[in-house]
């Protein structure tokens, strides 16, 4: 007995000495040692009564899904049809923006946004991620029609840009705004004098970091417009958690933006006594990217990833994943820690908030890491920033 009480000091010390030695992170080890001033911020979470209150599909819709242009297309995040119902189109990892021709059944390139591209960019067979060249090839993420036919797309590293009915090379229209550059240029929608909404994502990560921004829950987010006649750029909001996706009400008298971080919508009035002005929309059960319209004015917002108890605690408990985050994981076991287990989920939502309808691949066993859900001739069309196809359904 005398022997284990003369170890257990022993042993405490060591146990301290190893958690600051871990904590100094004096090696560079971590998968933060790079990040200049990286402080994880608390974030605040819906109370578990109401994320209870959410139902789930019980139909497990999703799994039945059927899988389109399988290893033919990568990271199509955002999934757009034309006013001639051709398409869809769709940016993709290695920078171009594509459109399927049903008549001849291939995609073909409908646009580039940088000129001269080089053999970096070009596609391989099977397609395979390209981060580490995406700041030259450029990342197109959401893009949008207008009435003229002109295709305007938010690309995470060039910033908003637009291309003609034809196609071509994109032409930048912003990148910058208040003297800051776009970092990460992310989802848009018009409206009808042409004015466009869009996001930048963060103003400290550039997309091939964004599972950074994620991790600090940093809040430089910002919501903006670009006003094509005066070609001023006008910041909306500031401080937000991971801006995302953008969509217009039907009638246009409001945006709903998602606020990635923090698991909700926001909703931005336009028109109206509350015109100027933003206000929370609805919790999600998870983590959203894109949110689309449909005919009948309804949201449909997918979600990339559902909440999890691990990443509930660390949001309640910064210092605490401050110091986890020294530990020496690599990014891949951190993200299936923060993230969890494949899954797919898109909610329908009516104007009001009012949720409608929620249909998932609870195991991601065919559909899963959504980015959009488009309605499209009684379809459902799902793109992911992530998988090489697209995933669609019946509309329920």
């Amino acid at each position: 007995m005398a022997r284990i009480g003369s170890v257990r000091p022993l042993l405490t010390v060591v146990v301290v000495l190893g958690a600051v030695f871990v904590g100094l992170d004096p090696f560079s080890q971590s998968p933060i040692a790079g990040e200049k001033d990286f402080k994880v911020l608390p974030v605040p979470q819906p109370s578990l009564e109401i994320l209870a209150s959410i139902p789930r599909d019980d139909k497990n819709s999703l799994k039945s899904a059927k899988i389109v242009f399988s290893g033919q297309v990568l990271g199509p995040e955002s999934v757009l049809f034309d006013s001639q119902g051709r398409g869809p189109y769709s940016g993709v990892g290695d920078g171009r923006i594509v459109r399927w021709d049903g008549a001849e059944k291939r995609w073909v390139d409908f646009a580039t946004v940088v000129p001269n591209r080089t053999e970096i960019c070009n596609p391989t067979n099977p397609p395979s991620p390209n981060l580490e060249y995406e700041h030259l090839c450029g990342r197109p993420l959401g893009i949008r029609f207008n009435k003229a036919g002109e295709l305007f797309i938010c690309d995470a590293y060039f910033g908003l840009l637009k291309v003609g009915p034809e196609g071509g090379v994109a032409e930048v229209l912003s990148n910058e705004a208040e003297g800051q550059k776009f970092r990460f240029t992310n989802d848009l929608d018009i409206d009808d004098d042409g004015t466009i909404y869009f996001t930048d994502s963060s103003n400290r990560y550039p997309r091939s970091k964004f599972f950074f921004s994620l991790l600090e829950a940093e809040e430089t987010g910002r919501f903006l417009k670009y006003d094509p006649i005066t070609k001023e750029t006008t910041v909306l909001i500031k401080k937000l958690r991971f801006a995302n996706g953008v969509t217009f009400s039907k009638d246009h008298s409001f945006l709903v933006i998602s606020e990635t971080r923090l698991g909700r919508l926001i909703r931005y009035w336009v028109k109206g006594p509350k015109a100027g002005t933003w206000e929370h929309f609805v919790w999600l059960p998870g983590y959203p990217d894109n949110v689309r319209t449909t005919e009948e004015g309804d949201f449909w917002v997918a979600l990339h990833c559902k909440r999890n108890l691990f990443d509930r605690f660390m949001n309640d408990f910064p210092a605490v994943k401050q110091a986890f985050l020294k530990l020496p994981l690599s990014p891949k076991v951190l993200y299936s820690m923060f993230v969890g287990k494949p899954h797919a989920a898109a909610l329908k939502y009516s104007p009001e908030g009012k949720l409608l309808q929620v249909v998932e691949d609870k195991k991601g066993e065919t559909a899963s890491f959504l980015s959009e859900v488009e309605e499209h001739d009684g379809k459902l069309w799902m793109g992911s920033v992530l998988m090489p196809h697209i995933a669609v359904i019946d509309k329920p």
